[in-house]
């Protein structure tokens, strides 16, 4: 029987894991803020947002440190640990994060360092480089590679933002493994004092382009509402967020149209 389970969550691997960040299945997600927005969130201000988008980190000079579980469809081999610290280092900020993914016979595992830079009073942007392992039993190759991609965020009004992420953007003849050049597009507007929404458009070579929309409203001080929806899988996200004043936590759900529920929870704590 155990055999038949560990069957079932390789093959689910290959599978599942696409779910969690468009088609770039080696991009674990992170933060369970993004993902009751539908992750809609490259130009958004926020501490797990700044590693989906690196220009991000200049639009806080705080020093943070997260951690973020992931639970996908319940199945403990499919869940995603990640931690990540943003440091401000004179002008710029930089962030580094580590995210394991799988079990112990199957495990992807992804470290990263960015950094980010305001370059004008509306314009930031940044670059990050990632380190992908891939881990596998028995006589199956492990797999090891670099990649790397860079951001923009422009504050179009002192509410409205537009953000670009681009990652991996290395031509299929100069690429040495099989991840995929992928393209973010978005923009988000505070529609009142309590009130985001955020749209965005993702790209990948080889498949189709993805849509998603998310919502956050601060219901009341400190504690926030978040809803989002995502066209690949026609996944729906909700979730909510409690602040304190050096503490963060929020929760968060998200829906697959054949798989079931994935649930994460994260925790910040704002050293400075």
């Amino acid at each position: 029987m155990n055999l038949l389970r560990r069957l079932f969550v390789v093959s689910l691997c290959c599978f599942g894991v696409l779910t969690s960040y468009g088609a770039d299945y080696f991009r674990q997600s992170a933060g369970a803020a993004e993902a009751g927005a539908g992750y809609a969130c490259i130009m958004k201000d926020g501490f797990w947002s700044s590693f989906h988008n690196p220009a991000l980190l200049a639009l806080s000079k705080s020093f943070v440190l997260g951690v973020n579980y992931n639970n996908r469809f319940n199945i403990n081999e499919l869940s995603t640990r990640t931690a990540a610290v943003k440091i401000p280092a004179g002008k710029a900020v930089l962030g580094v994060l580590y995210s394991s993914f799988g079990y112990a016979d199957f495990r992807r595992n992804v470290a990263g360092l960015s950094c980010g830079l305001n370059l004008s009073e509306k314009l930031s942007a940044g670059v990050q480089v990632d380190y992908f392992s891939e881990l596998v039993p028995g006589e199956y190759e492990d797999r090891h590679f670099i990649a790397g991609g860079a951001g923009l965020v422009y504050g179009i009004t002192k509410n409205t933002s537009i953000g670009v992420h681009v990652l991996n953007p290395v031509p299929n003849t100069l690429r040495k493994n099989d991840m995929p050049m992928t393209l973010r597009v978005g923009a988000g507007t505070k529609l009142n004092k309590s009130l985001f929404a955020g749209a965005e458009a993702e790209m990948s070579s080889g498949n189709r382009m993805a849509l998603k929309m998310g919502l956050e409203y601060e219901i009341m001080r400190s504690f926030m509402l978040r809803s989002g929806f995502n066209t690949e899988f026609n996944s729906f996200g909700f979730g909510c967020g409690y602040m304190l004043r050096f503490m963060q936590l929020d929760l968060a759900f998200a829906t697959h149209e054949k798989l079931g529920l994935t649930s994460s929870v994260s925790l910040l704590f704002t050293i400075r």
